[in-house]
């Protein structure tokens, strides 16, 4: 499998290639926005791993670009001060992050995840942005614009500002496993004030809403130790 790291930092560069290098990855390293794109147009590149401060330009706009013309799976670097960058990259279709500074063993576990998590059947939609206003899931339809769930059958089930952000969180990343800390950014970047534990009362109380048996769940899947999964097909109407 072929690694694409992106850091500025050289120590940091290094570290990555021969930690991962080790494990049996080739890896692929660049300093900057410019040499990350070139390198993706040579080898086919199985992952990204970017830092989001890059000298000639916005890991964010990097993420962007590489979400918009392939459909590689990234991991993002951040500092603990970069919150709402984190956030946003994760918006934009960012499959995992770290915080800097960082146990490359818990990397290497989440590269390993990540990896396991595309192969297979097909990779998700590639950013909240490719879903349109309305989508379909089992027996619902969610308009993520008006913010409005309604049965197949045509009955409304009202939602808290909290749930709907939750749920839209699943819609938009269907299929993929999803960490506490994941949603907790994901839900509130909307506004919500969600927190930890919070989460675990928020998906109880939408599997109550959307599941046909709450206490045994074909929609919102409980990865023990990993997180959370929404484990059906999502489509746009």
């Amino acid at each position: 499998m072929h690694i694409l790291a992106i850091d500025d930092d050289e120590p940091v560069r290094d570290l990555l290639e021969s930690y991962l290098t080790a494990e049996g990855y080739r890896v692929t390293t660049a300093p900057d926005t410019a040499s990350a794109k070139e390198a993706l147009t040579g080898d086919p590149v199985d992952l990204v791993v970017c830092d989001l401060r890059l000298p000639d330009g916005d890991g964010l706009g990097l993420v962007r670009h590489i979400r918009s013309e392939t459909q590689i799976p990234v991991i993002i670097l951040s500092s603990k001060d970069q919150d709402v960058d984190r956030i946003v990259g994760l918006e934009l279709g960012a499959d995992d992050y770290l915080t800097k500074p960082f146990n490359p063993r818990e990397l290497l576990a989440r590269i390993k995840a990540v990896l396991r998590r595309v192969s297979g059947d097909g990779r998700p939609p590639r950013s909240a942005d490719d879903l349109r206003a309305v989508v379909q899931f089992a027996n619902w339809e969610l308009d993520l614009t008006a913010q409005r769930l309604r049965a197949q059958d045509g009955r409304e089930v009202e939602l808290t500002k909290a749930e709907f952000g939750l749920l839209a969180a699943f819609v938009k990343r269907p299929q993929r496993v999803l960490t506490r800390d994941q949603l907790l950014d994901l839900t509130r970047a909307d506004g919500s004030e969600v927190f930890d534990r919070s989460i675990d009362v928020l998906i109880l109380r939408l599997r109550r809403k959307i599941e046909s048996n709450p206490k045994e769940p074909r929609l919102i899947k409980t990865e023990r130790g990993a997180g959370y999964v929404f484990d059906t097909k999502v489509r746009a109407i």
